[in-house]
């Protein structure tokens, strides 16, 4: 009896190993584990466990679902020799006694308790069990090979097709706001790195981002017709400052490229031979894709199309790295965007000011859509025409009065947020 108890003990065990061991890979960060690598043993073998992920799961699997077998096989022996050995019970009765006493152990010892602590430490258990997982890696891996072969060739068989050049990203974008996320749990001084966090995120969600969420608008864009006379393009730069002016032919929806300033310090008989090409990107296009293809045709500007061809604006590369570093003061934002408190409630916003940036800097909650981005955006979606100077516009406990419009856009409204009631 003595060595058929100490048998059970050592299935428990391994089987608490391998499933503990599995539990705290799955829920451990291979980014904080590459960021903290050394040149150590366990570093090394668990390196090579996250480089195939896939197999050494599988072994851990192999190897509980083994200890486990052998672990039911021992409770038999244990009941039948020891515990019924001569019983006027119904062998039902006795094999029911048997599988709710089997079930409970496993899961108290086997599977709650121990999956428990190996979730709460990943990393240090890992470590700590490196050595021995390798071992057991090497012996159980012919056994894990040999069933995921099966179990890919009965995937083949039932015409699912499996393509074994398919990798796994390094890490993905869940893996890094994690990491992110757990970094600030782990500092004792969090605001000092408030900034830092930002900008990692701002670039994880660059991708994320579309042109026409950060493209200068239509009705913003300084161009010049492409007839315009020499002293009157001079006179155009020097009225609006800029380095950059677009040039169309006829219509704004024809732009034909953009004329750089430096080019008036040139001798010129015809400017036009100086126009240099602008590339055209859809409004769907992604910020991160649209930086690539400057970089790649070293321009620092891009002309903004609607899905009809028409010029919905422009964006600068000043722009997009806006999106990773915040707000930077260049040549085309012309007019600040005002957006102040001046009473309980109260608010003085540019209609050019996104609903994002409101909600966020004031605690407010204007509702936010695809169809819009800025305040001006929100009331024409709302409003479906232009508003009258001093109208009021109400959305919801939102009441808007317009202060300044003109006959394209709305420049500057008031804002009262009401009690909901």
């Amino acid at each position: 009896m003595t060595s058929l108890i100490i048998n059970l003990i050592i299935c428990m065990t391994l089987s608490v190993f391998f499933a503990g061991t599995e539990i705290a890979f799955l829920s451990s960060s291979k980014l904080r584990f590459e960021m903290r690598k050394d040149n150590s043993l366990s570093a090394q073998i668990l390196s090579k466990f996250y480089h195939d992920a896939n197999h050494f799961v599988s072994t851990m699997l192999v190897g509980n679902n083994l200890s486990l077998v052998m672990f039911c096989i021992g409770m038999t022996q244990l009941f039948g020799q020891y515990a019924f050995p001569r019983t006027s019970l119904p062998a039902a009765w006795i094999i029911i006694i048997e599988i709710l006493t089997s079930t409970a152990i496993m899961i108290l010892t086997i599977e709650f308790i121990p999956k428990t602590l190996f979730k709460m430490f990943p990393g240090h258990m890992l470590r700590l069990f490196a050595v021995p997982a390798f071992i057991f890696y090497i012996i159980l891996y012919p056994i894990s090979w040999l069933v995921a072969s099966l179990s890919t060739g009965i995937l083949r068989i039932s015409g699912h097709k499996v393509d074994k050049k398919v990798k796994e990203k390094a890490f993905t974008k869940v893996d890094l706001d994690t990491f992110i996320e757990n970094s600030l749990k782990d500092t004792n001084d969090p605001e000092n790195i408030n900034t830092e966090i930002e900008l990692f995120r701002n670039a994880l969600d660059f991708t994320n981002i579309k042109v026409r969420d950060c493209m200068i608008p239509r009705t913003e864009i300084i161009a010049v017709e492409l007839d315009t006379p020499l002293e009157k393009l001079k006179e155009t730069f020097i009225e609006h400052g800029i380095s950059k002016i677009i040039v169309y032919k006829e219509s704004i929806d024809n732009i034909v490229g953009y004329i750089h300033s430096s080019e008036m310090f040139k001798p010129l008989t015809d400017w036009h031979k100086n126009i240099r090409r602008i590339p055209i990107v859809p409004e769907s296009m992604s910020t991160h894709k649209l930086m690539k293809l400057l970089m790649q045709q070293k321009r620092s500007l891009a002309v903004v199309v609607d899905e009809f061809g028409g010029t919905s604006g422009i964006v600068s590369m000043e722009d997009l790295v806006e999106e990773i570093l915040g707000d930077i003061e260049d040549e085309h934002d012309t007019k600040s965007t005002i957006a102040k408190a001046i009473g309980d409630n109260e608010y003085i916003f540019s209609g050019r000011l996104e609903i994002e940036k409101a909600n966020e800097e004031f605690g407010l909650n204007l509702p936010e859509s695809d169809e819009y981005q800025t305040i001006g955006g929100l009331i024409l979606h709302e409003f479906q025409s232009f508003p009258k100077p001093h109208e009021i516009v109400n959305i919801n406990q939102f009441h808007f009065k317009i202060i300044k419009v003109t006959a394209t856009k709305i420049e500057l409204v008031k804002l009262k947020v009401m009690p909901q009631t």
